[in-house]
């Protein structure tokens, strides 16, 4: 095996879940060699599908690595789930690869998630290459679909081989065009791509022009500069139960595709105060070394595993390495290359490899591995997550393992960069946010099988705020005479409301002493004390002045605590005349349906004061509609959505802004509020 970057190639296989993407890996690792026959999903028994949950459901949830060796060429090949709510855990592997392989089903055509990371590889500068899977099944037209996908993304869509024997195998387009093919001609197919090719390269198409012909070899170099252009975009064809194509694709993958030297180079971002700089990598083993973390995953007996990209400089097992902005530097013991959950030791990782380290507790997801000091504010280019807002209030089945329970989700979200703890202290609630529904219910399955712990869980409390409509004075006067010194002190406030989303102002316009410097700010501490809890239902309060103006103190008796408590009561006497309101959260909802669906979609929204701001056909027969609802309205919602669309539509969802509740809903919380007051 030669040790050259030339011989590196990296792929991501990406696409909507159903595609056969963990089927396809498994097919080109027995293709190659390296295992001795391919494993299949349905009886769990495939190299990227390894946990015992992933082999219970039967499809992919977290990113896996399988690199192998064929013709003489390294394949580091990046299986991922298509499920949208494990984006957290797909869309990592884009920075991490030259090549995005999109993967379509040949018999459900296009489908949500195939335009989606079109445009998500399109924008990170990766090289795109589409694969149509699963064309042995019944009832496929693969040349209405060939057609498809050149309608929808642009007609430098061509196609590399095409399928023959009646999809029992393919004939080449590119290295000898002289086949059979099920529709189309190979002679054809294989014009269209030279001359897509020739247009990148004048000369190169001169030649074209007086001759008629090109060799592959003088196709090589415009070839790759097309792909990375995005002036070609490549279409294969394969069966990986068939296994037609997949020796094909081999082949496309070792000849075809760019090494780590030809891909657009990846982009850190060098900051230094507040200024940042973009730095481009350079595939060069002789520089410094810059490694990205794209994965961590944290085994039950290994520990903590770092799954990394080298985008600059060498490795090596004995070597020192900072993390991030750490000054310390670690020396790992190991470098591991991946095969789903087999790990092979090697001496170093060029630029271009994909490895990983075990057992170091401080590599966390995106970090930048480095071997030099000057190398601490190197960050790689963020990555563009959608935000998870979808949530679940969880608390421990059994009393006595909180703690526990708090651990595990620590190890989660090492793992997830789409999901979050957040603590609610008013409700007193810890609340799992995702991207939806099946992403919390495959961390809860993997709580209760991994972990052994199960939750109870509910609907989070909706994080309603209190505002104020009105301007309004408040004043109190706190008096306490005990034996000896007693507490006094008084004041005299206003209050008004700020524009939504400004947060709180407290001002100090108290002119000649009438409450001592010393004492303001016990003042504000009872003012403070008032946001937190709330007026009328017991939410914090948001989009208010305090103005306290005047007061009044004694020589002995004025003390901090007798402030604390004037300035309290000032506030909730001026809050009561104020016309205190009750703020909700409103959110934007983007929802993908069947075009067919859009009327009882739209229904489902409006019934639920969800007002549609826009839609749009992203291809044909599916709608993506644009929205915004009160979050309070969306608890059923995922459910409505599944059973209007039988489980073919999606959602996303992101906080928007704060507005006031309708009078309804604001005379309910605050009853529910006042017996709880009382009872204090």
């Amino acid at each position: 095996m030669s040790n050259s970057i030339e011989r590196i190639r990296t792929l991501a296989l990406v696409g909507q879940s159903g595609a056969g993407k963990t089927s396809l890996a498994e097919a080109l690792l027995a293709k190659a060699g390296a295992i001795p026959a391919g494993g299949s999903v349905e009886r769990g028994t495939t190299a990227c599908d390894y946990t015992p949950l992933e082999k219970q459901l039967q499809h992919s949830l977290k990113l896996a690595v399988a690199s192998f060796e064929t013709q003489d060429t390294r394949i580091h090949l990046l299986d991922t789930p298509g499920y949208p709510d494990f984006l957290g855990h797909a869309l990592p592997a884009l920075a991490a690869v030259e090549t995005a392989a999109i993967v379509i089903n040949a018999q459900n055509g296009i489908e949500m998630m195939t335009g989606r990371f079109m445009q998500w590889a399109a924008r990170r500068g990766l090289d795109r290459l589409i694969i149509v899977n699963k064309i042995d099944a019944d009832n496929v037209d693969l040349e209405d679909l060939l057609e498809r996908i050149q309608q929808t993304f642009g007609k430098e869509c061509l196609p590399l081989n095409l399928p023959a024997g009646g999809c029992s195998k393919v004939s080449d387009c590119f290295f000898a065009p002289s086949g059979e093919s099920d529709f189309s001609s190979v002679e054809e197919a294989h014009r269209r791509l030279v001359d897509q090719v020739v247009e990148v390269d004048e000369k190169l198409m001169e030649t074209y022009l007086e001759k008629g012909e090109v060799t592959p070899e003088e196709l090589h170099a415009p070839l790759e500069r097309a792909l990375r252009e995005g002036h070609l975009i490549p279409v294969v064809f394969t069966s990986a139960k068939t296994g037609a194509g997949i020796g094909e694709l081999i082949d496309v993958i070792a000849h075809l595709l760019p090494n780590p030297s030809e891909g657009n180079p990846p982009v850190y971002v060098k900051t230094a105060g507040d200024k940042s700089e973009e730095l481009r990598a350079e595939p060069d083993p002789k520089k410094h070394a810059l490694a990205h973390v794209f994965k961590i995953e944290i085994d039950p007996y290994i520990g903590r595993v770092a799954v990394f990209r080298v985008h600059q400089g060498r490795l090596t097992s004995g070597g020192q390495l900072f993390i991030g902005e750490g000054r310390k530097p670690i020396k790992p013991g190991h470098l591991y290359m991946l095969r789903g959950k087999t790990q092979t030791e090697v001496n170093e990782a060029l630029p271009g490899d994909i490895c990983a380290i075990a057992k170091i507790d401080e590599i966390q997801f995106d970090h930048v591995l480095h071997d030099s000091a000057e190398d601490a504010h190197v960050h790689a280019r963020p990555l563009e997550l959608p935000t998870s807002v979808f949530g679940l209030a969880v608390q421990p089945k059994k009393r006595g393992d909180e703690q526990k329970v708090s651990d595990v989700l620590h190890k989660i979200v090492a793992e997830d960069p789409c999901f979050r703890i957040e603590h609610n202290s008013q409700a007193n609630e810890t609340v799992m946010r995702g991207l939806g529904e099946m992403h919390l219910k495959a961390i809860l399955e993997k709580m209760s099988s991994q972990y052994k712990l199960e939750l109870d869980t509910k609907p989070p409390s909706i994080p309603f705020r209190e505002t104020i409509a009105a301007k309004a004075e408040g004043h109190s006067r706190h008096k306490k005479q005990t034996g000896g010194a007693g507490q006094f002190g008084e004041v005299f406030l206003k209050v008004e409301p700020l524009p939504r989303g400004t947060g709180f102002e407290f001002v100090d316009s108290v002119k000649g002493g009438a409450i001592p410097n010393q004492f303001i700010p016990a003042v504000e501490k009872g003012v403070r004390g008032v946001l937190e809890s709330g007026y009328i239902a017991g939410y914090p309060l948001q989009d208010v002045r305090v103005i306290v103006y005047d007061g009044k103190s004694h020589p002995v008796d004025s003390k901090e605590v007798a402030f604390v408590s004037a300035g309290r009561k000032a506030f909730l006497d001026a809050l009561g005349k104020a016309r205190p309101i009750v703020l909700e959260p409103i959110v934007n909802v983007e929802i993908f349906a069947p075009e067919t669906k859009m009327g009882d979609v739209a229904g489902e929204l409006s019934g639920h004061r969800g007002q549609i701001k826009g839609s749009d056909t992203p291809r044909p027969g599916t709608v993506q509609i644009t929205a915004q609802a009160p979050l309070s309205e969306l608890e059923h919602f995922p459910a409505r959505l599944k059973s209007l669309t039988a489980g073919h539509g999606s959602y996303s969802m992101e906080f928007s802004h704060y507005e006031p509740a309708p009078p309804q809903l604001q005379q309910k919380l605050a009853a529910a509020h006042k017996p709880q007051a009382e009872a204090e």
